[in-house]
């Protein structure tokens, strides 16, 4: 998977130019992103491509030194299942969250 690196988004497009894989991370605060989208077209769902586009925000925001809440309720299932990955989560934000958003 070819992934287009931005600022606050990581994405893949098809050889057609078409949107295929999708996640954004805008800031909520400073230094702080809110993963609050992630999207696999229906074409490439249950390849595991979901939790590898997770695994690069994750990689992408450690990188770039921002704390991560998230909101996107797969991006909260994954950090739920990925706690190794949780060192990024900015835990005073995330527990001031709705009760659904609890990691």
């Amino acid at each position: 998977m070819n992934y287009i690196y931005e600022k606050h988004k990581i994405y893949v497009n098809d050889e057609t130019g078409k949107l295929i894989v999708n996640a954004t991370f805008p800031f909520i605060d400073e230094g702080v992103v809110v993963v609050d989208h992630t999207y696999v077209d229906p074409s490439l769902r249950g390849q595991g491509i979901a939790s590898q586009l997770m695994f690069e925000v994750y990689k992408h925001a450690k990188q770039l030194g921002y704390k991560v809440v998230a909101t996107c309720p797969y991006a909260v299932v994954w950090f739920k299942r990925h706690q190794e990955c949780k060192d990024i989560i900015d835990e005073k934000i995330q527990s001031h969250l709705a009760p659904e958003c609890q990691i």
